[in-house]
């Protein structure tokens, strides 16, 4: 019986080596990888600059306390805001602890202001995280379940849904902020109008919140662009990622500007392992690698073919709902709970996930060749096609 807490269920497959776009099991089998360890290794695995980086500094300084000046995480929070036009960083181990670090910020922004009980406006079918105050603002009941009491300071808005925030304005006379995700990845790869950032900008401005947006999965490439706010050329005063900075390497970072950059003093937050040298140095590798060459417009351009050739295939497929996708964050779905083809996926050598309960989410990583990205698309045009629905 094994130690492990069963916080994840049966895993029966078990994956011992990666390289590329491929990992391997312990029975020795190839699997394509589409979901790139939940958007986390969109330069593949075992790249080698990330590599390289990491046996540098593990062969030099793995670790100091946050007590002394860390070379490689001022070089990475200073590469980090000229590419998000932000003015400060701080560092954490994953994406929940720097939604955790937005709503820290958020809230002292409301009480530095006279506001009493600050409120943060959150979205439904949101997701941010597992700690209890970004459990709180995820938008997913069944997830929150027996964790109550959940924490006071947020108010919920259907997605995509300005007029819904005025409401809430007019309502609680509170709010401080609003955070949201620039496209519902767990919420099954929902992507709102194009001038939602925009209007959501302008709201912010009137009423003098902070907007936070967080970009966990959507950064660092992702969508085809560093950040996907930067389509609409909407600047927040707040941005999380995690995910793919690090590219399997464990990091978060929240970033600031303007005046939520100077919310938080010495004492207000802190981490005893955010932004030390290795995960530093290692995420200075990937942020290298991205904005060094053309690989995120190539992510642009991957992301849409792939978009159209799952509309050519599956377009008139009365069993597919909708399809959509953001560079390569792409959903397809269906009219029916699917998860079942998570299984069934791995059996024709492909590796996705299921989310929402009916949508199917590829994530692939930056990298594919030719050859694998119509492997990726057929194999799940075969799956789709041969789906027999559960009554």
């Amino acid at each position: 019986m094994s130690t492990l807490m069963n916080t994840y269920g049966a895993r029966t497959l078990t994956l011992t080596k990666g390289l590329g776009s491929r990992v391997w099991d312990d029975a020795g089998h190839s699997y394509l990888d589409g979901i790139s360890g939940i958007a986390v290794c969109g330069l593949g695995h075992s790249h080698a600059a990330v590599t390289r980086a990491i046996n540098e500094q593990a062969d030099t300084l793995l670790h100091v306390s946050n007590l002394y000046n860390i070379p490689a995480q001022i070089a990475l929070g200073d590469k980090l805001c000229h590419t998000a036009q932000m003015d400060k960083a701080f560092f954490s181990n994953s994406g929940a602890e720097a939604n955790e670090a937005a709503i820290k910020l958020a809230r002292k922004y409301g009480n530095d202001k006279g506001i009493e009980n600050p409120a943060i406006v959150v979205m439904k079918s949101a997701f941010h995280g597992r700690t209890m105050a970004t459990l709180t603002a995820t938008g997913n009941a069944k997830i929150q379940q027996g964790f109550e009491p959940l924490l006071p300071g947020f108010v919920r808005a259907p997605f995509n849904d300005i007029a819904a925030i005025e409401v809430l304005a007019a309502e609680h006379k509170n709010i401080v902020a609003v955070l949201v995700e620039p496209v519902q990845g767990e919420g099954g790869v929902r992507i709102p109008d194009a001038d939602y950032l925009p209007k959501l900008r302008e709201l912010c401005d009137r009423h003098q919140w902070l907007m936070m947006l967080d970009e966990i999965q959507t950064g660092n490439g992702r969508t085809g662009k560093y950040f996907a706010y930067q389509h609409t050329n909407t600047l927040p005063d707040v941005v999380t990622t995690a995910k793919g900075l690090g590219n399997g390497v464990p990091i978060g970072a929240c970033l600031a500007r303007g005046a939520a950059a100077e919310v938080f003093g010495p004492g207000n937050h802190g981490s005893t392992f955010g932004g030390n040298p290795l995960a530093c140095h290692a995420a200075e590798a990937v942020v290298d690698t991205l904005i060094g060459g053309d690989l995120i417009d190539r992510v642009a351009a991957r992301g849409a073919q792939m978009l159209q050739a799952f509309k050519d295939k599956l377009g008139d497929n009365p069993k597919v709902a909708d399809i959509r996708g953001h560079g390569l964050m792409l959903g397809i779905e269906l009219e029916a709970p699917c998860l079942e083809l998570v299984a069934k996926a791995r059996e024709i050598g492909l590796l996705i996930n299921v989310t929402a309960g009916n949508t199917i989410r590829l994530l692939p990583t930056f990298i594919m060749t030719d050859e694998e990205t119509d492997e990726l698309v057929n194999g799940v045009v075969q799956l789709v096609e041969q789906f027999e629905p559960t009554e």
